[in-house]
Formats: C-alpha cells, sequence, structure tokens
C-alpha cells in the first residue's frame, strides 16, 4: 500500500494564497511589510543557518536589505508561519554575509537535515527562481518577459506579442522494481563506488505514467514488469522535477543494458541491502522510500534498524 505520510518537500508546509496574487496592492503592502519574510537563493543554493549542530533555513526580514533588487524579481510564495514569504534571486558574485553561521549552500544534500517545512519552503524558492531565470525572455518572439501576479507570470514585453509562460515541472517517474524477494537497482558511473538507486526517467510526451515505467526499465535494465502501481510523489525541484514514485513487478528478471544511462545494474537481496553491500540513497528521497517499503514489508527488522546499513552521506561542510 502507498505510504500515506508525505515526502520530503511536500505536504501543507505553507499556506499559498494563490488567489492574492493578483492583487496588485495586496503584493506590494506584503513586499513593504517589515515582518515580511524573505528566502534569498544565490547560484541556485539556498541560505542556511547554522545553530551549533543544527541546521535551519536562513530567512531575512524587511525589503530594505534587498535595495538594489529589481522589485520584478521577488516572488509571492505564500504566507509561511503567519508571515508572507517572497523568494528572491540574487546574481553576481557570492553576497556578503553578515554572520558566519550563515551560508549558501545546496538543498539537494541538505534537505533531509533541515526542519521538514523549511526544506519544503526552500525547495519551492529554488524552483520559482531558475524557473524565471531561465525563462527571461519570450520563447515565441524573443523579447523580454516581465513579471506579473505575484512573480507567478511572465509576459512578453512585445506588444505584438503578448504570450505568457507560467511556471513549469518536469514530470518524471521513479521505480522500484521487484521480482518478490529481490529489488532491482543501478548506478550511474559519475557516482561514487557502491552507491545505487531505483530506475528513473522523464515522462515523453504522448506517454502515460504507466508506459514511461515500462519504457524506462526496459531502456536501462532489460527487465520486463507486469505490473506498475503508484506508490506516491514527491516535488524535487532540481532543477524542475515532480518525482512520481512507482513500485512494479519483473515478469522477465535477466539484465540486458540498452543503454549507457546506467553504469551496473544489479538484483538485490534484503540480506545484502541489511549488510551494507549497496549504498542506498538520502534518506529524504522518495528513492529511499520506496526501497524502504518493500524492505520493510517482508524483514523482521525495520530498514532503518539495521546496524549494517549503508547510506549515501552528504558531503561534510
Amino acid at each position: 500500500m502507498p505510504s500515506r505520510l508525505p515526502n520530503l518537500l511536500a505536504g501543507p508546509y505553507l499556506e499559498r494564497a494563490a488567489h492574492l496574487r493578483k492583487n496588485a496592492a495586496h503584493v506590494q503592502a506584503a513586499l513593504t511589510n517589515p515582518e515580511t519574510l524573505f528566502v534569498p537563493v544565490w547560484e541556485s543554493r539556498s541560505s542556511i543557518l547554522r545553530q551549533g549542530d543544527v541546521m535551519v533555513a536562513h530567512f531575512v526580514t524587511g525589503v530594505k536589505a534587498f535595495a538594489s533588487t529589481d522589485p520584478g524579481e521577488f516572488v509571492l510564495l505564500g504566507e509561511f508561519r503567519g508571515h508572507a514569504v517572497f523568494a528572491v534571486g540574487l546574481s553576481g558574485e557570492r553576497p556578503q554575509l553578515p554572520d558566519p553561521a550563515i551560508d549558501f549552500q545546496d538543498l539537494r544534500t541538505l534537505a533531509g537535515t533541515l526542519p521538514p517545512e523549511e526544506a519544503g519552503l526552500l525547495a519551492y524558492a529554488r524552483a520559482m527562481v531558475h524557473w524565471r531565470e531561465t525563462h527571461r525572455f519570450c520563447g515565441r518572439c524573443g523579447s523580454p518577459t516581465q513579471s506579473s501576479d505575484g512573480g507567478h507570470v511572465l509576459r512578453c514585453s512585445n506588444e505584438a506579442c503578448r504570450s505568457q509562460q507560467f511556471p513549469r515541472i518536469d514530470p518524471a517517474v521513479i521505480v522500484l522494481v521487484t521480482d518478490g524477494e529481490r529489488a532491482l537497482l543501478g548506478r550511474q558511473a559519475s557516482w561514487p563506488p557502491g552507491r545505487y538507486s531505483t530506475v528513473a526517467g522523464f515522462v515523453e510526451p504522448g506517454e502515460s505514467l504507466e508506459d514511461a515505467v515500462a519504457r524506462e526499465v526496459r531502456e536501462e535494465t532489460g527487465v520486463e514488469v507486469d505490473a506498475v502501481d503508484y506508490h506516491s510523489s514527491q516535488p524535487w525541484p532540481f532543477p524542475s522535477s515532480l518525482m512520481l514514485g512507482f513500485t512494479a513487478h519483473a515478469s522477465r528478471t535477466d539484465i540486458l543494458r540498452v543503454d549507457d544511462e546506467l553504469e551496473d545494474v544489479r538484483w538485490w537481496t534484503r540480506a545484502e541491502i541489511a549488510g551494507g553491500a549497496v549504498g542506498l540513497p538520502f534518506t529524504h528521497s522518495i528513492s529511499f522510500r520506496l526501497i524502504e517499503d518493500w524492505y520493510d514489508s517482508g524483514a523482521d527488522r525495520p530498514l532503518r534498524a539495521e546496524p549494517g546499513v549503508r547510506m549515501w552521506q552528504a558531503p561534510r561542510r
């Protein structure tokens, strides 16, 4: 059965208040309110505050801290902990920070160490800033775009065109294939030795999610599946994916790699996984959630309680 708890980066961590984005007076009042929170993003990195051994999101209060920033660069995310909150992309050299405990870091590896609601908010901010940075010009006529609706719409500045662009996400399927007693995991050549993960790939135009699962598994491993079941989803803004998680049963287990996307593909037993023969993904990823739910469904002891299990490790800072 699918997990009922939301994956990290998902869940009701924010009141998006989407109906207020079109209200220019509300957006301006929120922008100038001294209690408004700002989530800065620089070079796709999020602002993190280290408090001893704990890391939390670093919020900036007051728009005056961004006096040189174009007003069109702010994106109204909604209301967080009773305050309006905006994302703002920073460009140029690394910003000068007032506290050595504050730094811009890669959210992809650190998300699991942050409070869940803060990790979700930072991910949302990162995704919006990335979208705006890659859509500064109209894809139809090439004219510059202009921000509107609290930063959630980019309109072409050419009066003869006036096309609109909206935030986009790229749907991707991610699947744990099993034959009941073994899990199919693969690794990319660029990963450190021992790291393996579930099969994943982007959905193509004119393709259903179930068809995408079967195609990706076949292309990357040669394995055929005869049953595909939805598990859960996870926003993964690195830079703009929505991971749609599935489990699948293998009808043919012979491995035959069709392309070179994966360096190695293997079947792993629960005993091998528990013994640390394979490095598992970050615990905050949907890939780990898929593996964990399968493992726990047929083991005497939960995966996280196994002393020998080996995880991917975030780089030390």
